[in-house]
């Protein structure tokens, strides 16, 4: 059994959330995920900034970060995945979206299955690495039914 948490962290209703559940439990499903923990924390610009600033040293607003708990293994028990976090930035969502010409939930899908592959130990540093990601979200978003043009 897969457990994860939603939290709304800014002031808007984000009432595609309830959608990103479905979207995460198929993901999870499609990777052949079992019980795993994790949290998916949607912020403002301001909260982002800092995140990327304090953990990456970048003073800038980026759309997602994730802190994967496997990369350090005292995370890692036999029965319990503990995967970690993934903080999406709700603007930097909303104007990809409009930038990208596709919906608010396809870029929010997008980027919070971009953050769950990262906690799954998928990158992008390299350019065969990266092409196995992208793929893959591509794969998993369309074969849920979110398309590009969505």
């Amino acid at each position: 059994m897969n457990k994860f948490d939603i939290f709304n962290e800014t002031s808007e209703d984000i009432k595609e959330l309830e959608e990103i559940e479905k979207v995460v439990n198929f993901a999870l499903e499609y990777q052949n995920i079992e019980n795993s923990m994790f949290n998916i924390i949607i912020v403002d610009e301001e909260k982002i900034r800092e995140i990327n600033k304090n953990y990456r040293g970048r003073d800038s607003v980026t759309d997602v970060i994730s802190f994967a708990l496997e990369d350090d293994k005292t995370f890692v028990t036999s029965d319990l995945r503990i995967l970690g976090d993934i903080y999406i930035c709700l603007k930097r969502a909303k104007d990809q979206a409009i930038e990208y010409g596709h919906s608010f939930l396809r870029e929010l899908s997008f980027l919070t299955i971009h953050g769950l592959l990262h906690l799954l130990g998928y990158d992008h540093m390299k350019e065969e690495d990266e092409k196995i990601m992208f793929e893959l979200q591509e794969r998993i978003l369309n074969e849920y039914g979110i398309k590009r043009e969505n």
